[in-house]
């Protein structure tokens, strides 16, 4: 009996229904892909997608949050500081391996949401927003200027060849011969591509996990709790529990994605913690789609081409795009265009971001449902038509 109980119990850990199991499906095979359809978008660099991949994993977390409860939190990049601080002391206390590093990463910036969430969440709205920030600003000059025998304020926890690593030297694993250690899994070391695709099926288990989450009777709580927090608590039901485990999931993916942050580049800074990392995750969950298992991932991939790419397009590289204009009139699309790439490529972004709030509300992934379901239409008149001659004939 007890074994039948097991067995139903694991089928329905990872049963997902046919629709989610496709999803899933189109999703690691877009995932895994990546160095293929980024190449022709200039972006099949290792570091880059290593970046996509993380952040599309704290952005799935904090949609969790945000997209299922509605609670914004602009405190989320002290989890992303935490994990990687973490992980970063695992490299140097105890070994360079990534598995022991990401665990702690997780578990401990688990502990720092469950404290944070404990207090932000006695209050809601705009007065939840605020105390998020303040606990990120409080954590961000604890590691900048106060905590800077454990952090290294402004130069960042560095990993150094005479770090103890006791687990290493128990295990006789032998340091790398020459420059920093770098950070391995199992003997393989954590660099180019095998970096990218550790964080590639890191990233597709999170996004089954996303899924579970949101297909689970917890994730119908949550939505629940988004759609009339009051009703939920007149009809009898708690819902401080709820959202404080949905606030330490959240907090323990952006954990996760620190320790991956950490993982394939050793170092940990407080510019990981500040206020504008929380405003960007934020950006890449409206962007992609609140509430939406694949839109946040979308968001993160956009935001960090726009950073990575358009900020690296200079007055040079639009020269050579114009060249085939007269000079007068290439001079007038330089001179505009340069505003919006390079140090300006913000300036892109936002006109963007504001764009999609005011057409596409729903994000990017509203805007494309919104696409296939017009050119749906537009085929099925077409088909009645041909079966209205193929019966006539």
């Amino acid at each position: 009996m007890n074994t039948l109980i097991r067995q139903s119990g694991l089928s329905r850990l990872f049963d997902l229904s046919r629709r989610d199991v496709i999803t899933l499906l189109i999703f690691a095979a877009v995932v895994l892909t990546m160095p293929i359809w980024l190449a022709p978008l200039g972006a099949a660099y290792p570091g880059l997608m290593q970046k996509f991949a993380i952040y599309a994993i704290f952005a799935i977390g904090f949609n969790i949050l945000f997209g299922l409860t509605g609670y914004l939190s602009f405190g989320h990049a002290a989890f992303l500081g935490v994990g990687s601080y973490t992980a970063v002391w695992s490299f140097k206390l105890l070994t360079m391996d990534i598995l022991p590093a990401i665990l702690f990463a997780i578990v401990v910036s688990g502990v720092f949401a469950l404290v944070i969430g404990y207090f932000s969440l006695r209050r809601s709205g705009i007065y939840f927003s605020i105390l998020t920030l303040a606990f990120a600003q409080m954590c961000y000059s604890l590691a900048y200027s106060v905590l800077t025998p454990i952090t290294q304020g402004e130069t960042g926890l560095l990993v150094a060849r005479g770090d103890p690593r006791v687990l290493d030297t128990m295990l006789g694993v032998q340091a790398q011969t020459g420059g920093v250690p770098q950070p391995s899994m199992l003997g393989t070391t954590i660099t180019g591509y095998t970096g990218f695709y550790v964080c590639a099926v890191v990233l597709i288990l999170a996004f089954y996990v996303s899924q579970k989450i949101f297909a689970s009777p917890f994730g119908m709580a949550l939505r629940g709790i988004k759609s009339n927090q009051t009703r939920m608590v007149y009809t009898g039901f708690n819902t401080k529990p709820y959202m404080l485990a949905a606030f330490v999931i959240s907090g323990m993916f952006a954990g996760l994605a620190g320790g991956l942050l950490a993982a394939t580049d050793p170092i940990a800074g407080a510019e990981r913690m500040r206020w504008t990392e929380s405003g960007n995750v934020v950006l890449m969950t409206i962007l992609g789609g609140v509430g939406t298992v694949i839109g946040p991932v979308i968001g993160a991939w956009v935001i960090k081409y726009f950073e990575n790419i358009f900020s690296a397009i200079n007055t040079g590289t639009l020269n050579e795009w114009f060249a085939f204009l007269p000079d007068g009139l290439q001079g007038v699309f330089v001179t505009v265009l340069s505003k919006f790439v390079g140090e300006g490529w913000h300036l892109t972004l936002g006109l963007l971001f504001v764009l999609i709030v005011v057409f596409l509300p729903g994000g990017l992934l509203e805007g494309s449902q919104r696409l296939a379901a017009r050119f749906r239409r537009k085929k099925q008149p077409q088909r009645r038509e041909l079966r209205q001659m193929e019966a006539g004939e």
